[in-house]
């Protein structure tokens, strides 16, 4: 930990840094050196062993310029995340305040609070114990958590939160009711104002009402008053301050006029209980809806959690144990069996089945496993029982990296945020500066009864705003839409590229292993008249079968796929330029190019028509005779992915150019463009050309995104303005991309692309009705349309409409959870007709965790 700590009783300060790259005294020296010139810093004292520097100095020391001094003198400060979850935010401007307080900690590189998810993601090197203090301090709780982790506690407490939130609501409403009748039904039915006059008096109906009416403000509304008043006082007032000095405002001049009516001017009497109990009530009913709708945002992560079982079968001493999953080790064998789901990342070592693989991959196709394939922690097994050795446990396995990479995105903050930032930091005291204006311009130029008019405006200015719509506009997006992703296996690993992706103009795409298969294969074998295909190919794979290369490997692949058995080999020959011969099954068997057949004084003409459309497809063919006759016309290649047609499709119906960038010759390249509609290909690239590549399109078209796989393509998803990474690549790729798709299909593009502009476009409209519900209801609140029209806004209305606003945000954020990225869409219909229903996958998704 890098923990600046200030002794109070000199006003000094000292830091301690952790420095990497030192490697002998004079680096030492240096660092030392370096350090003590910057402004404040009084002595350096840096220790090679520990890797560490003392910083002391007089108070405050900029903690930024230490990491400079040290930087400029060639060495690096590493920087931590700290997660902390944060108690008591209930808007915009509580998130802003305890961001304010986090950056001002010495240390802190940069602090992001997310309202929804009710944490902070603090990146720098400090000691936890400032900030939590530092959080504390400007009037919140905070506790430090595991990055990226599931927070059990959080989960209890805003259950416990969403049950008390019920419980205040039904008392508030049961107290509330009476106040109501008494009040408004004495207003709006002449036959209860006699009633109450008759009996009980208009007193006695007072007092009936102020009893009730405190009742729900010391007991349901209490919540209000007890974070309210404090932030008043420190002059950090929040959303509860404004219902705090709204209620409190409308009853006690209701208690005045109900016990001292002669301090008030003549006309002035008249009581507003019902409008003080009524805005409590419904300011819970907005709470309590905005709670269970939070909960729903983050579903996506519960059922990715609840996907991970609990107990394996562990194969312990030559009999099987039950464990629970925390006591699995690497290298343990687990059965699965039929039904279940896999506890573990492994390696199928007997058995073979069919696995589910949907929450992962978003592929809901079973995927077959035998002995030696992969599978995944969370992944349900279908029919067959199978042995696997564990390789990944705990942290290290795909789900939980899957709900790490998600929970981190769905903290993050988007650029689109910085606007918000700006407005609720001051929107509170902006709003309490409203409400007083109006208080002192209707005493001073309204109607009688003046005073009456004053404070029913005020408080209907301070109940209707509401910041809590303007904080969770963007974060409850985020989080569904980065979950809904989630379902359908594409993994937003930075939030940010939520908003980029949506503004590229092209998708540049790696071609083995993105748009083609990765691996060759046996693509044609058209036989010559008097030859059966099986015998052919029998003959070609044996012999193919005493070489390595790629091209024989995937022959000898496709007999073996058809169940042919190999004859034996004899007088095996390889001729350099032209092919090989060999003897099988008493036959003489000769492979090569078009020049191998013509030395052998045999005419391919015969397949000349073949042979002209492999060259379109930029496929090189291969033939084959055998004992002296033409037999066949062979290609290998490296297939295109069955996904790849669409997906290009689907990406040009957004509106995208696609190019592809590949090191493959420019006829093969060409070929696979020409079949996919690929608008530029920028082919025989070296691996260290890619980067050049990718700068030369965004000069020609713009913002881009890189699609790729391999290790050689991670400069170029780094370089890129968004990388986005095939799931089924390397792991290097993966760790450089923004984007990862699990299914490993280039589908995974044009979805990530769709998500992205349903899910901005989802933004903007919450950030549309929060500002809008506030620029147009606060001055109708303050009494603008009185003067021309006679229309004042009720307090109680103005509780409504802001308990309401909330739920709006909110329920619109959810219908991100119907997302469908269908595979046809216009330019400018992408991110309209997608909210409509779920997807297979993702309904497998919810059967599996329900």
């Amino acid at each position: 930990m890098n923990a600046p700590v200030r002794d109070v009783s000199t006003g000094r300060t000292a830091v301690s840094l952790a420095i990497e790259g030192m490697s002998c005294a004079s680096c030492v020296g240096r660092v030392e050196k370096a350090l003590r010139a910057v402004p404040g810093v009084e002595s350096a004292s840096v220790n090679l062993a520990t890797e560490r520097a003392e910083v002391t100095g007089e108070a405050p020391i900029a903690y930024g310029a230490l990491v400079a001094a040290v930087e400029d003198a060639g060495y690096a400060v590493p920087s931590t995340r700290t997660e902390l979850a944060i108690e008591g935010m209930t808007c915009a401007s509580c998130v802003a305040r305890v961001e304010r307080a986090l950056a001002a900690v010495p240390g802190v590189a940069a602090a992001r609070v997310n309202l929804a998810t009710e944490r902070a993601t603090i990146e720098g090197s400090v000691d936890t114990a400032l900030l939590v203090n530092a959080v504390e301090d400007a009037g919140y709780d905070a506790r430090v958590v595991a990055a990226g982790s599931p927070d059990a506690a959080a989960v209890a407490r805003k259950d416990a939160e969403t049950a008390g939130l019920r419980r205040d609501l039904t008392v508030a409403a049961v107290l509330s009711a009476p106040i109501i009748v008494l009040e408004m039904g004495s207003h709006l039915v002449p036959a209860i104002h006699e009633l109450i006059m008759r009996t009980i008096g208009m007193q006695a109906n007072w007092t009936i009402q102020f009893a009730l009416t405190t009742l729900v403000l010391v007991v349901p509304g209490r919540r209000f008053y007890t974070k309210g008043l404090p932030a008043l006082a420190r002059l950090a007032p929040d959303m509860n301050s404004l219902v705090a000095v709204g209620t409190l405002a409308a009853y006690f001049y209701s208690l005045v006029a109900t016990f001292a009516p002669q301090l008030l001017p003549p006309g002035t009497v008249n009581v507003y209980y019902e409008a003080a109990a009524v805005i409590v009530t419904l300011i819970l009913l907005g709470r309590f809806l905005e709670a269970r709708a939070k909960g729903r945002t983050s579903e996506a992560i519960k059922r990715l959690v609840g996907l991970q079982p609990r107990i394996a079968h562990v194969r312990r001493a030559d009999r099987v144990v039950d464990l629970d999953i925390g006591e699995v080790v690497a290298g343990d064998v687990v059965e699965v069996r039929p039904g279940e789901r896999v506890p573990i990342d492994g390696e199928v070592v007997e058995g073979e089945s069919y696995v589910d693989e949907s929450m992962i991959t978003g592929e809901p196709i079973p995927v077959a496993k035998a002995a030696g394939s992969a599978v995944v922690g969370g992944t349900v097994n279908q029919k067959g029982a199978m042995g696997v050795r564990a390789t990944a446990i705990g942290d290290a396995t795909v789900l939980a990296q899957i709900i790490r990479m998600v929970e981190e995105a769905q903290g993050s903050k988007l650029p689109i945020q910085a606007l918000v930032d700006r407005v609720t930091m001051w929107f509170v005291p902006a709003v309490m500066a409203v409400a007083a204006a109006t208080f002192v311009i209707w005493l001073i130029f309204g109607p009688d009864p003046a005073l009456t008019f004053a404070v029913v405006n005020a408080v209907a200015v301070l109940i209707i705003a509401c910041p809590c719509a303007m904080g969770l506009a963007t974060p409850t997006s985020i989080m569904v839409g980065t979950g809904r992703g989630a379902e359908m296996g594409v993994l937003f690993r930075k939030g940010e590229a939520l908003q980029l992706l949506k503004d590229a103009k092209v998708v540049a795409i790696d071609k083995t292993g993105t748009v083609t298969k990765g691996q060759p294969v046996l693509t044609d074998l058209d036989v010559a008249e008097g030859f059966e295909r099986g015998a052919v190919l029998a003959r070609v794979a044996a012999v193919e079968a005493k070489s390595e290369h790629p091209i024989a490997r995937a022959i000898v692949d496709a007999a073996a796929q058809e169940g042919l058995r190999l004859p034996e080999i004899s007088r095996f020959e390889s001729i350099t330029g032209f092919g090989v011969t060999a003897d099988a099954d008493g036959a003489r068997v000769e492979i090569g190019a078009d020049r191998y057949m013509r030395s052998l004084g045999l005419d391919v003409s015969p397949f000349a028509t073949t042979a002209s459309r492999l060259a379109d497809e930029g496929k090189s063919p291969l033939y084959a005779a055998i004992d002296g006759k033409l037999a066949a016309i062979i290609a290998v290649a490296d297939p295109i992915k069955a996904t790849s047609h669409d997906a290009i499709a689907a990406l040009h119906g957004l509106g995208l150019k696609v190019a592809m960038i590949t090191g493959d010759n420019a006829r093969t390249a060409g070929a696979i463009a020409r079949q996919l509609g690929i608008d530029e290909v920028v082919a025989e690239v070296p691996p260290e050309g890619k980067v050049e590549a990718v700068r030369r399109l965004k000069q020609a078209y713009g913002r881009l995104a890189f699609v790729g796989d391999g290790i050689n393509d991670a400069p170029a998803l780094a370089e890129a303005d968004v990388g986005l990474a095939v799931g089924t690549g390397t792991d290097v790729a993966i760790e450089a991309a923004d984007v990862v798709l699990m299914s490993g299909s280039v589908k995974g593009v044009a979805d990530a692309f769709a998500l992205s502009k349903a899910t901005i476009g989802n933004i903007r409209q919450n950030l549309f009705w929060a500002f809008a519900y506030n620029v147009l209801l606060i001055p109708i609140a303050a009494g603008m349309l009185y003067p021309a029209f006679g229309i004042l806004l009720s307090p109680v209305l103005a509780a409504g409409a802001m308990a309401l606003s909330s739920v709006f945000v909110l329920g619109n954020a959810l219908r991100l959870r119907r997302f469908r990225p269908g595979l046809a869409l216009g330019a400018h219909g992408a991110s309209n007709q997608q909210l409509t229903g779920s997807t297979g996958a993702s309904a497998a998704l919810e059967r599996s965790a329900a």
